[in-house]
């Protein structure tokens, strides 16, 4: 079937939650994603941060295939191997004991304000229920996590949403005391704001953060969908800021592709949540996991790609200062941790964007649709960057 009809078709079908490009995507490699009608693109956004290895990685693939073709789905009501050997990756890697496997991001941070509400009730009472979060932060869609997310224009329509949460600005450790309250359970943060336009917290901000936490018995939720499994040039981005989280969120490059979430934790918080207390069908799917697990492994042989991305982070910054330099009157400012990366405009982003898909590029935008979003591949190699910058500087000049 053409573009054309494809896209004329699926609009006729599904509900309309979805501003799309009129391209339809059939196949990948890389970091390189063809259409219907042969046009070859390169893909620097990565399915929003997802594709960590690139398009259908050849261990991932293996992964995935062997698993297929041995188990594809049992549910929870029996153990499988591949939850298991999921399981010891992430708990060897990361500060948890315990983990809890789901299927998205906005499910995992669902999950981590049950976890948070439930172990603080039991602890201290059933007034402790309350969240902090910060403003210009995302979270997910569904009641709970979009109830945290600090951002008013994903709430129209949906109000009343989860009551007992407040907002702060974020990178404002004084501005979280103050309303922290004796009916506070956890403060839910991003590490780095990634929907909300690329927001880099300072140096010691999460230190003063997991200090408030410790001095007030709070807990720290840090949601690490977007900034996990490599995407900071850490396996984690917590790891940047020498602190620990109690519970982590992640999803989006955990399975290259493959829908999979999952909740980090301690022993102790672990212990909150006992049989039928939190479930999920699909969550641990045999498959998801392979996936996960081969991910995941990829990224730690040798710790080559963690160093990897953040040479390539640098290469990518400064080829973007340049632009910024040759640009001054539309690029205002480059900012980026590891293959997450800014560029904050002084004009609205989506022409950009488009100028780019038609040149060749996928790129995003983010915040309020004057930040570019760069989240390449950890696998990008600098011929990659340099026609990447080349698309964007001829549609920066194009541009009046």
């Amino acid at each position: 079937m053409e573009s054309r009809s494809i896209i004329e078709l699926s609009n006729k079908l599904l509900i309309p939650t979805y501003t799309r490009f009129p391209i339809v995507l059939r196949k990948g490699r890389g970091v390189k994603v063809w259409d219907v009608d042969g046009k070859e693109y390169l893909d620097f956004l990565a399915g929003i941060a997802v594709n960590v290895l690139g398009h259908c990685h050849r261990k991932v693939v293996m992964a995935i295939q062997k698993q297929v073709q041995r188990l594809i789905h049992v549910s929870n009501l029996y153990y499988t191997e591949p939850q298991l050997n999921l399981a010891k990756l992430l708990i060897e890697n990361s500060f948890a004991d315990r983990v809890f496997f789901c299927n998205s991001g906005t499910e995992a941070n669902e999950g981590a304000l049950k976890l948070a509400r439930i172990y603080m009730k039991n602890k201290f009472g059933q007034e402790r229920f309350e969240f902090i979060a910060a403003e210009n932060s995302f979270h997910g869609r569904s009641f709970g996590s979009l109830s945290v997310t600090g951002q008013a224009k994903y709430h129209h329509g949906f109000e009343p949403l989860l009551q007992g949460i407040k907002f702060v600005p974020f990178n404002d450790v004084t501005a979280m005391e103050k309303a922290i309250t004796d009916k506070t359970a956890a403060i839910i943060l991003e590490p780095v704001q990634a929907e909300g336009g690329i927001n880099i917290p300072s140096k010691n901000y999460f230190k003063k953060v997991r200090e408030l936490c410790d001095k007030y018995n709070i807990l720290l939720i840090l949601d690490e969908v977007q900034t996990g499994i490599g995407r900071t040039g850490k396996l984690f981005a917590y790891e940047h800021f020498g602190i620990k989280p109690d519970i982590m969120s992640l999803a989006k490059g955990l399975g290259s592709g493959i829908p999979i979430g999952a909740i980090l934790t301690t022993e102790e918080i672990a212990q909150a949540m006992g049989p039928k207390t939190h479930a999920s069908t699909f969550g641990g799917n045999p498959v998801a996991c392979a996936a996960a697990v081969a991910t995941i492994e990829t990224i730690l042989e040798d710790g080559y790609l963690l160093d990897y991305a953040q040479r390539m982070s640098k290469y990518i910054i400064k080829k973007l200062n340049s632009l910024k330099e040759k640009h001054q009157e539309k690029i205002k400012e480059i900012r980026g941790v590891g293959l997450l990366i800014g560029v904050e405009l002084s004009i609205n982003g989506a022409s950009i964007v488009k100028k780019c898909i038609e040149k060749g590029l996928l790129i995003g935008t983010a915040g309020d649709g004057s930040v570019l979003r760069f989240t390449p591949p950890l696998i990008i190699e600098k011929e990659n960057v340099d026609k990447a910058i080349h698309i964007l500087n001829s549609v920066l000049t194009d541009i009046q």
